[in-house]
């Protein structure tokens, strides 16, 4: 009896729930459905970038003496940047080609690559290139000897290995890849702009990874030097106006606005170019144009001055911090 009983009252209430639900479903009213929780990642805090540590990485590659290839000089540069990438614990591939340069000389190239994490999918390129231009052809003297490229080259290059030491100390659960291009600086002024950027023209036709398309990319190129100015480049706004506009924004809540002007200038020749073209990576690149007309680049600019003593440590910070919270807050969700 009192089990009948028990039966009669859940099929009471059953009946109640479902005329409560039918009344509902007749006034328009919609059940309610349980929230969707997206999971959480875990926020990490952006680190401080050490300009002090990014300008003695430019250093060291000035120290071998202008990168050119085929010398001494290039060979142990090479082989310090697979030690020091090692070192701090990434898995390097060096990518060895050779290129024929337009006065005939066949280089003896290559282009570097550092990959943290790499069994993640989720990926940051940054790059810049490594080498050293073959003649100071816009000095008014010794225009025949080759230049140390320490904003030109090493500065790009100093900048990824600081970042490569701060993400050893401070891990994420992302991947990046440090491109180091070789054979960026030897091209013909008055020629093709194909006479440039020969690495990254290697690379953008023969990716390290099988279908490589990172989420972000990036190129950093004269980087370090005096009174920069990094505006909105006109091949990355055509490409990834949205990861340029992020990137300014940034620098711009940093304090670093004054390096990063809310301006645009056209476009130029340099290694995102081809990577655009060849491999439909829509690269972007923070570049210093500080002057307007046809020489927009930097006083020191393929000069026996683009030495140590161009490089200056306030750019670099400001460059190097924009980036640092580029890749950790692109983790945390931010960007």
């Amino acid at each position: 009896m009192r089990q009948k009983l028990a039966y009669g009252l859940i099929a009471v209430m059953l009946l109640s729930l479902f005329f409560v639900a039918y009344q509902q479903f007749q006034n328009g009213a919609k059940p309610a459905v349980p929230p969707v929780v997206k999971p959480t990642v875990p926020q990490v805090a952006t680190p401080e970038f050490n300009a002090d540590s990014a300008f003695a990485f430019v250093e060291k590659q000035v120290k071998f003496g202008p990168r050119v290839p085929n010398t001494e000089a290039h060979r142990k540069c090479a082989a310090w940047y697979v030690t020091e990438f090692k070192r701090l614990g990434f898995n390097v591939i060096e990518q060895k080609f050779q290129a024929t340069h337009y006065k005939g000389t066949v280089f003896n190239a290559n282009n570097i690559i550092a990959q943290y994490k790499p069994a993640l999918p989720k990926r940051i390129c940054i790059a810049a290139h490594w080498d050293s231009r073959f003649m100071a052809d816009s000095d008014d003297h010794d225009q025949n000897k080759p230049i140390d490229g320490a904003d030109d080259g090493a500065s790009g290059v100093g900048v990824m290995l600081e970042l490569a030491r701060t993400l050893s100390v401070q891990p994420l659960d992302i991947g990046v890849d440090f491109v180091c291009f070789d054979v960026e600086d030897q091209g013909d002024n008055n020629g093709a702009p194909e006479s440039w950027c020969l690495g990254s023209q290697h690379w953008s036709k023969n990716l390290h990874t099988f279908n490589y398309m990172p989420y972000q990319s990036v190129l950093l190129d004269m980087v370090g030097g005096k009174n920069a100015r990094f505006y909105k480049e006109g091949v990355s706004m055509d490409v990834a106006p949205r990861t340029v506009d992020k990137i300014w924004r940034l620098a711009a809540t940093l304090g670093y606005s004054e390096y990063f002007p809310d301006d645009r200038r056209p476009g130029i020749t340099d290694d995102h170019l081809f990577v655009v073209r060849n491999a439909r990576i829509p690269m972007i690149d923070i570049i210093s144009i500080p002057n307007d007309g046809a020489h927009p680049f930097p006083d020191h600019h393929h000069k026996h001055t683009d030495n140590m003593s161009a490089i200056d440590r306030n750019t670099l910070k400001a460059v190097g911090q924009t980036m640092t919270a580029f890749i950790y807050q692109t983790y945390n969700g931010v960007l």
